[in-house]
């Protein structure tokens, strides 16, 4: 027996680095989403607005399914996706609102 791995097939090896090439550029998407969403959430902290839009939070929730459904892509995975970003997201926005108001929650 020989400890050498087994050689990759070359079209394995192709698509592992389309993967890779994907996954690197959601990666930067998402970077870029959260800097909006952190900038979004120093406006809200400054009109003393609430850190969650639940009127928003529907439409984009809706807005993603049909995304995905256009795409070819699980729904439910979508939905997912997107709640765990606009959880992450609120948390930043909750953060943010207590830096800026001394403390105090905007939503309060």
């Amino acid at each position: 027996m020989s400890d050498l791995p087994a050689p990759i097939p070359p079209e394995l090896a192709r698509l592992r680095g389309s993967i890779d090439n994907i996954d690197a550029a959601l990666i930067h998407l998402l970077a870029e989403r959260f800097k909006a969403t952190q900038r979004v959430g120093h406006l809200k902290a400054r009109e003393g607005l609430p850190a969650s839009d639940p009127g928003r939070e529907v439409q984009q929730l809706a807005r993603m399914r049909a995304l995905a459904q256009e795409s070819d892509l699980d729904p439910v995975f979508a939905e997912k996706f997107l709640a765990f970003l606009l959880e992450e997201v609120i948390r930043h926005h909750e953060e943010i609102a207590q830096a800026t108001n001394g403390g105090q929650d905007a939503d309060a």
